[in-house]
């Protein structure tokens, strides 16, 4: 199965990402990790890519989207993949499905995981993380610490990040609604595009992914 899977920043696109490729036996493929992969590996792209990070500029389109072709051409993607954060705009989308068309193959899905941006605000505004093991989490709402500010793993003080306020989760999904969001109509268009509620528990969001996504490909 191929997917790309979309929605708006704090929507679970990361946790979802990683239990449906599993479910499904298909690599996750995040713009992240071929950042990162690219990077530590010292590929042309890669070089390329930091380049532009170093000298604090965005890096284009097409850099992102060699990176990308060059892991779909993977072995292990050869029976579909799942695509996280790419594409990112209408450009990326495009040539997206050209290398699609050049290969001979082509989407079962795109996964669009809904939710509010009330809901959105407050899931993100509302993280907190450890300043001794940024790996522990809480939240003020949904995964309290026991005792306000104070990390229950180790004692360490609990910092909100400084693009986790309501404002700047404001701005990012402004950028979304600007940039991310014309895909969701573009793949609309073509059929392809599945909305389930990403609101409720981790297994109960991915169990009806798992359902919606079967019942496209089979429609």
């Amino acid at each position: 199965m191929r997917i790309v899977l979309v929605g708006p920043p704090g929507a679970g696109k990361g946790t979802q990402a990683h239990v449906l490729a599993k479910t499904l036996s298909i690599p996750h493929i995040s713009t992240g990790d071929l950042f990162r992969a690219n990077i530590s590996q010292g590929t042309p792209l890669g070089v390329e890519a930091k380049s532009y990070m170093d000298a604090g500029r965005l890096v284009p389109d097409e850099v992102t989207i060699g990176m990308a072709k060059d892991r779909m051409l993977q072995e292990d993607a050869a029976n579909g993949f799942l695509l996280d954060g790419f594409p990112r705009n209408l450009g990326q989308a495009e040539a997206l499905d050209a290398f699609l068309t050049e290969q001979g193959i082509a989407l079962d899905g795109v996964l669009d995981l809904e939710v509010s941006e009330d809901e959105v605000v407050k899931r993100i505004a509302g993280r907190r993380l450890c300043r001794k093991n940024g790996a522990h989490v809480f939240h003020v709402v949904y995964n309290p610490p026991k005792t306000e500010g104070v990390c229950d793993e180790c004692g360490g003080e609990l910092y909100q990040r400084s693009d986790d306020t309501e404002e700047a989760v404001r701005v990012r999904l402004e950028e979304y609604h600007s940039k991310t969001e014309p895909i969701i109509g573009y793949y609309q268009e073509q059929g392809l595009l599945v909305t389930i509620p990403a609101l409720g528990k981790v297994d109960e969001v991915t169990e009806r992914a798992v359902a919606a996504l079967e019942q496209k490909k089979n429609a």
